[in-house]
């Protein structure tokens, strides 16, 4: 089989796919730098800006705000010292003297919240054919450079391998000495019987209580549970982040939605598909395979009492469900569709890999093995019932799994998929930005374009509240008002994505 028996899903997986989507087109909006914000930038970072004055208009751009309203033609958005100054109809007079961008034909978004991102990739390994331990490579290089450059001005690491590496990039982000988004740490996987020798395995409650408040302590934001976590030991790390103020979230197994609800989890990750509380059979505190429990969810109804009550449940607890659909579209045949901009950017072992690894899927569903079209179908149709029923639902690519999902790119595949689900565009993108912020306790900062946010911005050629494909088209990318060329952020990883 092309992927892990272990983890057909999550951070588990050796064989890597690529993904579509890059766009990130430079042909039309010329540089305009006046060296006032950027003198506090390092020369590597200096070199990836294109717009950087004390007050820059954006004007004749088409607003999508974040909120899920509908697309506004012909706005003119103020930028001034960092935040977003104005926003209002281009027939209204500037306030004030300001750099103007004609941006006529071109969407402006906010920055995207990505809300499962990972500074590492897996690196193969004897577990890509079902043997031993499977490694997974810091990229503190090319990682940050894709997520901006596509557009993803904020992430929460949902996890990490390697703790130190990711607390250091977002000091030295922070501080304009790297190119990259605003991160929020998450601690260390919070597990026990693991297969991953970078995960550190817990003991019990005691161990899961110390683990939470050392990272607190070190500057992680939030936690979570991963698969085999046991009840008592999530109890113990929620409690213990909840006495910081902080949130725990979750990829679980052992522990079912409605168990982790009632213990106060403020987040979930992947959706329906690793819930495995519907398995005839599921004893407490023992995590299935995934075999054994897409199984069962091939013969569920998303429709049935039974998942309802289940999204009733996480609603009134205010559990948040974090979509990642496009590391699921991966395990697919032909899907996503080959992109030679993708295929550009990784190492090319990896791309030979990559081809490899989607004639093996293809191979699999021949046969009739391997994740389904049904079961993506599945996770879409709960995803969009919980969104509807009042929950927060949240997105991010989870650049792991066989490597189908890239950072950054992944995202924007991401952004089609909701739209795939029966989301509308705005909505899509609401999820993605408004939503994300909400969760991160940052919605008077990020996540939408208001008077006295910050300048976190993209810049689409094209429409996507009409075409959300449109999302690939980035050109430039504003982070604290400072706008990057998004091109020239692609183009500095090419060929060594899976190396740094």
């Amino acid at each position: 089989m092309a992927r892990s028996r272990n983890d057909p899903v999550g951070e588990n997986r050796g064989f890597r796919v690529g993904l579509v989507l890059a766009g990130c087109l430079l042909t039309v909006i010329p540089t305009l730098c006046t060296g006032q914000q950027v003198a506090k930038l390092s020369d590597e970072v200096r070199g990836f800006v294109r717009v950087d004055n004390p007050v820059t208009a954006l004007t004749h751009v088409r607003l999508i705000d974040g909120t899920g309203a509908t697309a506004v033609e012909d706005q003119t958005i103020l930028i001034e010292n960092g935040h977003i100054a104005s926003v209002s109809p281009t027939t209204t007079p500037l306030a004030k003297k300001a750099k103007e961008l004609n941006l006529s034909g071109f969407t402006v978004l906010p920055g995207l919240v990505g809300m499962h991102e990972h500074m590492f990739y897996p690196s193969g390994g004897p577990m890509a054919t079902g043997g031993g331990a499977l490694w997974y490579t810091e990229l503190g290089f090319s990682a940050p450079r894709l997520y901006l450059g596509c557009g993803v001005t904020s992430i929460r690491t949902a996890g990490s391998m390697e703790p130190y590496a990711d607390l250091t990039l977002k000091k030295w982000i922070d501080e304009g000495r790297m190119v990259g988004p605003r991160m929020h740490i998450t601690g260390p996987y919070l597990e026990n019987s693991t297969t991953f020798p970078q995960m550190h395995d817990l003991t019990g409650p005691d161990d899961a209580r110390r683990t939470v408040e050392y990272w607190a302590d070190e500057g992680a934001t939030s936690f979570k549970g991963y698969r085999h976590i046991t009840r008592a030991e999530l109890a113990a790390a929620i409690d213990a982040a909840h006495k910081r103020g902080l949130k725990v979230t979750g990829h679980l197994c052992a522990v079912g939605f409605r168990e982790a609800a009632a213990l106060g989890i403020d987040g979930l990750e992947h959706g329906l598909l690793v819930d495995t509380e519907f398995m005839p059979g599921k004893q407490p505190d023992v995590c299935p395979s995934y075999e054994e429990d897409f199984a069962a969810l091939a013969k569920l109804d998303v429709e049935s009492a039974p998942v309802q009550d289940m999204i009733k449940d996480l609603v009134a607890h205010h559990v948040a469900v974090t979509s990642t659909l496009a590391v699921f579209e991966s395990s697919l045949p032909d899907r996503p569709p080959l992109s030679e901009r993708m295929l550009r950017a990784m190492l090319p072992e990896l791309r030979a890999e990559y081809l490899v690894t989607r004639e093996h899927i293809k191979e699999e569903a021949k046969k009739g093995q391997g994740f389904t079209t049904q079961l993506l179908q599945k996770e879409m149709q709960f995803e969009h019932d919980f969104a509807k029923a009042g929950g927060l639902l949240l997105a991010g690519e989870d650049p792991t799994g066989n490597g189908g999902t890239l950072p950054g790119f992944g995202d924007q595949r991401e952004l089609e998929l909701l739209v795939e689900a029966g989301f509308t565009p705005t909505e899509a993108i609401q999820i993605y930005t408004a939503n994300g912020a909400s969760w991160l306790g940052e919605s008077d900062r990020v996540g939408t374009i208001a008077p006295g946010t910050l300048a976190d911005l993209v810049v689409v050629r094209g429409n996507p509240a009409a075409h959300i494909s449109d999302i690939e088209n980035v050109e430039m990318v504003f982070k604290d008002g400072i706008g990057y060329d998004s091109t020239k952020l692609i183009e500095s990883v090419r060929g060594v994505l899976g190396l740094h």
